[in-house]
């Protein structure tokens, strides 16, 4: 199963110079929850602007870079989505976790989405396109605490997609 996991302002900014435009640490506490152990789907630029490979969890990077490496063990280049989807295991469950054009290129093959929604608006670049109604049903839905470090109001949803 396809499983996207993002976080998004409140007029579905991603970002802003490869980089969120938000600090949230209850937002990547939960995304570590949900990805711990999980393969994890993203585009070059995406892992690029991680602090570094994330422990416990393989990064597969799509790129059309044919020339570009990465020399460590849990990271897998691959330079085609069909390379990709043919080397899913069925009963495994992977993470999509970004950029838009990696959402994109993978929202058509994707079960269900953690949707981290911060209740403000934010200088961006790029976008998330909302998923249509038509199409996803959200399943469950909890406020974010508020705190000290934590002062962005927030939700963390999960929407399936409908069965046809």
């Amino acid at each position: 199963m396809l499983i996207a996991v993002l976080a998004v302002g409140k007029n579905n900014e991603l970002g802003k110079d490869n980089q969120l435009p938000w600090h949230l640490p209850n937002d990547l506490k939960h995304f570590r929850k949900i990805t711990d152990s999980m393969p994890m789907i993203m585009g070059r630029e995406t892992f690029e602007a991680l602090p570094g490979v994330l422990p416990g969890r393989e990064h597969i990077v799509l790129t059309r870079n044919t020339d570009y490496q990465v020399d460590h063990p849990m990271v897998k280049v691959v330079h085609s989505v069909d390379d990709i989807l043919d080397s899913l295991d069925p009963e495994k469950d992977y993470s999509v976790i970004g950029g838009k054009q990696i959402f994109q290129l993978f929202m058509p093959y994707t079960d269900k989405i953690h949707l981290t929604r911060i209740d403000e608006a934010f200088d961006a670049d790029t976008y998330f396109d909302e998923p249509d109604p038509e199409e996803w049903v959200v399943v469950s839905e909890e406020a974010g605490i508020l705190d000290e470090e934590n002062t962005l109001p927030h939700r963390f949803l999960v929407l399936e997609r409908k069965k046809k």
